[in-house]
C-alpha cells in the first residue's frame, strides 16, 4: 500500500551557490550568541567568563539574496525596534556527532554573507520574563543570506572585514579574527548537542554596533572575500 501526503509538502528553503546554477538546500539554522567580545559587552555580557551558547532560527526564516541588485526585505509585524546583526554564515556539506575540532572544517561546504535580523524589543521582553527568544529571532525572512562561496573557491575564511552600513553610514565594522569561538570550535561544540547534517547552516556571530533599522532604509552587509548583499527594508 503506497503512502500519500494529506497536505502538499513545503519545499526546503534553498540558497544559491556562486559560479553555478546549483542550489544549497537548507535543513536547520543555528546561531551563536555574543561571539565578539565588544558585542558581548554592549549586550551586557562578560566575554571573559561566558561559555558559548547557541539558539536556533527556523530554516524557512532564511531569505535567499542575490548579488548585484538590492532586494526587498520585509519589516516584520509585532515590533518597533528591528535590529541588524551582520554575520558570516557557514554552510555544512556533512555532519555527525561529537565532531573533533581538528576535523570540523572538513564538513564545511562554503561561506556566505548574512544577517541575523532581530525583533529586539521582543527579545528584551523575553529576557526579562526568562522566556525563549524564538519570536525575536525567527520572524519570516529574518535570516537574509547571500550566495554561498564554496571552500574550493575561497578556502576557509577566518579573517577579513565584516561590515554593515545603513543608508551609507557604517554601523558595524570589525574583523572575523575577533571571533571568540572559531568556526571549527562552533561546529565541534554544536555537534555535542545535535547531530549536524548536510544542509545545516551556522550564523557565526555578530560584532558590536547592532542597531535599529526602519522601513525605507537600505542595509548593506559585506564580508571580505564573500562580497556584499543589499537589502531595502520595506
Amino acid at each position: 500500500m503506497s503512502s500519500e501526503f494529506v497536505i502538499t509538502p513545503v519545499p526546503r528553503p534553498v540558497l544559491p551557490v556562486v559560479g553555478t546554477s546549483a542550489l544549497f538546500p537548507v535543513r536547520r539554522a543555528y546561531c551563536i550568541g555574543r561571539n565578539y567580545a565588544a558585542h558581548a559587552r554592549e549586550m551586557g555580557g562578560d566575554p571573559t567568563r561566558e561559555p558559548p551558547f547557541f539558539f536556533n532560527k527556523a530554516g524557512d526564516a532564511l531569505q535567499a539574496i542575490a548579488y548585484g541588485r538590492p532586494e526587498r526585505h520585509p519589516y516584520p509585524s509585532m515590533t518597533s525596534n528591528y535590529h541588524h546583526e551582520i554575520e558570516m554564515v557557514v554552510a555544512l556539506k556533512s555532519g555527525g556527532v561529537d565532531i573533533p575540532e581538528g576535523e570540523a572544517l572538513n564538513h564545511v561546504f562554503g561561506y556566505a554573507v548574512g544577517f541575523d535580523m532581530t525583533r529586539r524589543d521582543l527579545q528584551d521582553e523575553a529576557k526579562n520574563l526568562k522566556r525563549p527568544w524564538e519570536v525575536a529571532k525567527s520572524a519570516d525572512a529574518s535570516g537574509p543570506v547571500g550566495p554561498i562561496h564554496p571552500v574550493a573557491a575561497v578556502g576557509h575564511v577566518a579573517k577579513g572585514f565584516i561590515r554593515c552600513t545603513v543608508d551609507g553610514v557604517t554601523k558595524q565594522d570589525s574583523d572575523l579574527s575577533h571571533m571568540i569561538w572559531s568556526v571549527s570550535e562552533q561546529i565541534a561544540i554544536l555537534s555535542k548537542f545535535y547531530r549536524l547534517e548536510a544542509g545545516d547552516v551556522i550564523f557565526s556571530g555578530t560584532p558590536e554596533g547592532v542597531g535599529r533599522v526602519d522601513r525605507g532604509q537600505r542595509m548593506t552587509g559585506a564580508v571580505e572575500g564573500l562580497g556584499e548583499i543589499v537589502l531595502d527594508v520595506a
